[in-house]
């Protein structure tokens, strides 16, 4: 893989969101109110952010408002974005009278002009929780993230493991007798990582349509911030904790896979004028 490779694929811009518009009342049905993903991922997010009553966020793929609710309930003043106007909708039928923090608007993360009509240098940080490989495009977002936040200030994201949680991972579990005792193993078995690829897919069982993944390597995910002078300093690959009850769920429940990550969450800070290589 070249290093001067796009991570775009501009032509599914508006194909993502004409999916996401049809099954978001289906998906805020579902994890609405929260799951175990969620219950993970979520308190590791806040710690990175670390926000301060009275801080303005920015909350890129908002969804049904879950996160951009629990970041407002803490004082935060958030900007909500999303570009599937259904989930905006169930994002404001959830948001009680007292969620007076949020501000919820109609945004494209995928173009930059839109972004940018946000207000340059507002923004004392930003979040896009697991929706980065729901994205066509990153580009146009860290070119705006690069000035939408102020200098120093600090952008989380976090996204489904690019190696263990891919269109090509899968998860594998074998059953041996050893010396008269069962011993389980779960593992992942990986084809395809380095190259980028669009596939479909499905985030809940019995979803009514699969939706688009955007599969990029890390470095690829990485150095798309870098050149735009967003550099990490803080990551997590998150596992599930033991859970006895997992193996009754199925063999495949990814709580048994307490070895192997099942989400990334990164954080990086602003700092203008240092661009990395391929800038």
């Amino acid at each position: 893989m070249s290093g001067a490779e796009s991570p775009d694929f501009p032509d599914y811009l508006d194909k993502t969101a004409e999916v996401w518009n049809r099954i978001a009342e289906w998906w805020d049905d579902k994890i609405g109110d929260g799951n175990d993903f969620q219950d993970m991922i979520e308190p590791v997010t806040e710690n990175m952010l670390a926000l301060k009553p009275g801080e303005q966020v920015l909350d890129i793929g908002c969804g049904g408002g879950r996160f951009a609710r629990r970041m407002a309930s803490r004082g935060a003043n958030v900007v909500a974005i999303d570009h599937a106007e259904k989930f905006l909708e169930r994002a404001r039928q959830r948001s009680k009278t007292e969620d007076r923090g949020i501000e919820y608007l109609h945004v494209n993360a995928g173009d930059e002009v839109e972004l940018l009509s946000l207000g340059e240098g507002r923004f004392d940080a930003a979040v896009c929780t697991m929706a980065l490989m729901d994205m066509a495009t990153i580009e146009p977002l860290m070119n705006a993230l690069a000035r939408l936040l102020k200098p120093s200030s600090r952008f989380v994201f976090s996204v489904t493991h690019p190696v263990f949680n891919s269109g090509n991972a899968r998860r594998i579990a074998e059953e041996q007798e050893l010396d008269g005792n069962v011993i389980n193993r779960f593992g992942a078995v990986i084809t395809d990582y380095s190259n980028r690829y669009m596939h479909m897919g499905i985030g809940i069982i019995g979803q009514p349509e699969p939706h688009y993944y955007f599969h990029r390597p890390i470095n690829m995910l990485f150095n798309t911030c870098f050149k735009r002078g967003l550099f990490l300093d803080w990551i997590e690959e998150l596992t599930f904790s033991k859970d006895p009850a997992a193996t009754q769920r199925g063999p495949l429940d990814w709580a048994n896979f307490h070895s192997i990550p099942h989400s990334l969450v990164a954080r990086m800070r602003n700092l203008p004028g240092m661009c990395g290589r391929g800038s």
